[in-house]
């Protein structure tokens, strides 16, 4: 008996763990706790436990997979990557043993896309979808690493800001695309919307971010950046301010076993002065949207669209992606 009360306050992490898992209905067995949901069910257990989703079972293994995966490759991405000199050469001979300065993209090209990682991560998550915009003809792509430390969405959107005019300069591009993956989002969208970013952003690709603010993990809360990402938080609402005549397209990928976003319909996009594609993601988890091939192929997609859809103000939610 003691053993089972002490665990009792552990059941509603293992239910949020395992979403498949039956809301049992009450605790009348056990003194002192009546109406706690979670145990008058045990019994029965292992046999629910075989009617869970097999989706949600190997969306689950692929999230371990991945984390897994990513732990090793975490290091590589902690310093900031180099920045590829891109302006004209000068005038005579380059100096033995040196290559030429690449020079400036023509302005045919596609535009440069920038990369922008969640919360305590870093540009390592975009390995695989960098590959995968350069094979299809992305001459520019770069990630911006902000700190882990940082404590405001508005400053990390302004680093943002200066990053992409830096980009443009270089490049002799006047706008860029920009993919950000949960929290890098929210901080691309910050910068579009807030800080005159829509300017220089063509097109905004978001996914799995809380654009409403999620719920989940409330001991997180410790951390101000976390705070910030709240339903009803100050930079939510700031976001829901109007947006009239915004340039930026907005395309939005939401999965429906994201466990981060709570609920799972705040990684939609609606506003209704943003052009927005919202697009379903079925059959895979957070940490799987920057990684899925078939997530990269959707994303290539977007942002080889040069006309926005009409989804404008609407927040539409028409098309999905199934990858399980």
């Amino acid at each position: 008996m003691k053993v089972t009360t002490a665990a009792l306050p552990l059941l509603p992490v293992c239910q949020r763990l395992l979403p498949a898992l039956p809301a049992l209905p009450g605790l009348s067995g056990l003194p002192g706790v009546p109406g706690l949901p979670g145990l008058s069910g045990l019994a029965a257990l292992p046999g629910r436990l075989t009617g869970l989703s097999m989706n949600l079972l190997k969306a689950s293994a692929l999230e371990v997979a991945i984390l897994a995966g990513h732990l090793l490759l975490y290091p590589s991405g902690i310093v900031q990557e180099r920045r590829s000199a891109c302006a004209l050469p000068s005038a005579g001979a380059p100096d033995a043993g040196t290559s030429p300065p690449a020079p400036r993209l023509p302005t045919s090209a596609k535009p440069p896309v920038v990369l922008l990682h969640g919360f305590i991560d870093n540009r390592s998550v975009f390995l695989l979808l960098r590959r995968s915009l350069a094979q299809h003809g992305r001459q520019q792509v770069e990630s911006l690493n902000y700190s882990p430390l940082t404590c405001d969405i508005r400053t990390a959107a302004e680093l943002l800001g200066r990053h992409i005019e830096e980009i443009c300069e270089r490049t002799g591009s006047d706008r860029v695309d920009v993919v950000g993956h949960s929290l890098g989002g929210l901080i691309g969208r910050y910068y579009v919307q807030r800080l005159g970013g829509d300017l220089r952003v063509r097109t905004l690709v978001t996914l799995g971010t809380p654009h409403a603010g999620t719920r989940v993990v409330p001991l997180a809360n410790a951390h101000p950046i976390v705070r910030q990402m709240r339903p009803g938080s100050a930079v939510i609402e700031e976001l829901t301010r109007p947006s009239p005549g915004c340039r930026t397209r907005f395309v939005s990928f939401w999965s429906d076993l994201d466990r981060v976003m709570d609920p799972l319909e705040t990684a939609c996009l609606d506003h209704p002065d943003l052009t927005v594609r919202n697009v379903r993601v079925s059959g895979i988890g957070h940490l799987a949207l920057p990684v899925h091939p078939a997530v990269a192929t959707g994303i290539r997609e977007a942002l080889d669209t040069v006309e926005p859809e009409a989804d404008t103000g609407t927040g539409g939610r028409a098309g999905g992606l199934t990858v399980a």
